[in-house]
């Protein structure tokens, strides 16, 4: 069968995303940057112009999100909600962090899981010419969530664990890799794509604002252990995961997650302030691009290295 002819893409993007937003351009001669003039009215709320609108008829247009908090949400949601209504082609919209999908559950009456709640919203962007949306997600919190979303929208679900396999295939110590869970979840989500390694999975239990972490199973003595999950908050399960895998005897210890989210700037705890402390802590932590300010305030600062999702996000393009 031929390969389906690929198209250009016109690729807008919000002001965080910018950086991103050029690599993936730089991937691709098919791929274009277009431009948004990002301005508030005096009370705040936001004044915004799509430029070149009516060159946009007819083409297939992309926009790169970042919902990197709440203050930054309903400018992007209105530009969304814009674009496919301008006669385009098709519309995709790639949202590399589902930034609510960790509160995805309902625990007791009262909680309100608001991953549905983004999702609902979402799933109401307009149709466009060629039809429903594409959503782009990158390592979403919990896959079942791809049925929060309504006939609307078309549901992409991307990773980042090809980029994580690449990196390790780099090192010195390759073939002397383990990777490690931090908990049965984990496991569940990544280790198919992972299966080739040794496993090692811990196993956490969480009383108050203490996290027990223990060994559930595998066997890290003398290997490169490299933790493996989706996101990191405050990050203190890695840290008490790194501290287990060391005492059975782990040679070193490093980290990976997608979504390198850190609120309160909590990545502090990993940095490496000197000689000693790079020895005992993470010999690498790896994030990805998905939230652009974490990206710009670890920038040089070891143990953190960053993948790239630029070529995997050109490829979900021509989709």
């Amino acid at each position: 069968m031929d390969k389906p002819r690929q198209k250009q893409v016109l690729l807008f993007h919000c002001v965080e995303a910018e950086e991103l937003a050029r690599k993936v351009a730089a991937h691709s001669d098919l791929i274009k940057l277009q431009t948004i003039n990002w301005r508030s009215f005096d009370d705040g709320f936001p004044n915004l112009f799509i430029n070149n609108a009516q060159d946009i008829r007819g083409q297939h247009v992309a926009f790169l999100a970042s919902f990197s908090s709440p203050a930054v949400i309903f400018e992007q949601l209105s530009v969304i909600f814009a674009l496919p209504r301008l006669f385009v082609a098709s519309f995709t919209l790639v949202l590399p962090f589902f930034p609510t999908g960790s509160f995805e559950r309902m625990e007791e009456e009262g909680d309100v899981a608001t991953a549905f709640t983004m999702a609902r919203i979402l799933s109401n962007i307009p149709i466009s010419r060629g039809g429903p949306t594409s959503l782009v997600i990158y390592d979403i919190h919990a896959l079942q969530e791809r049925f929060y979303f309504g006939d609307h929208v078309l549901p992409c679900f991307e990773t980042g664990i090809p980029l994580l396999k690449q990196r390790l295939h780099e090192l010195p110590d390759s073939n002397n890799i383990v990777v490690a869970f931090p908990d049965d979840g984990a496991w569940k989500r990544f280790h198919k794509q992972l299966d080739h390694f040794p496993v090692v999975i811990c196993t956490k239990v969480r009383e108050d604002d203490k996290r027990i972490v223990r060994l559930k199973e595998g066997n890290p003595a003398g290997c490169h252990v490299v933790i493996v999950d989706d996101l990191v908050q405050s990050g203190g399960t890695l840290i008490e995961c790194q501290k287990v895998l060391a005492a059975h005897g782990a040679a070193k210890v490093s980290a990976y997650v997608t979504h390198g989210v850190f609120p309160k700037r909590s990545w502090e705890r990993f940095v490496h302030k000197n000689e000693a402390d790079s020895e005992k802590a993470f010999t690498y932590f790896w994030i990805t691009d998905s939230c652009p300010l974490t990206v710009k305030a670890i920038a040089n600062k070891a143990p953190f290295e960053v993948l790239s999702l630029a070529g995997s996000i050109a490829d979900a393009l021509q989709i």
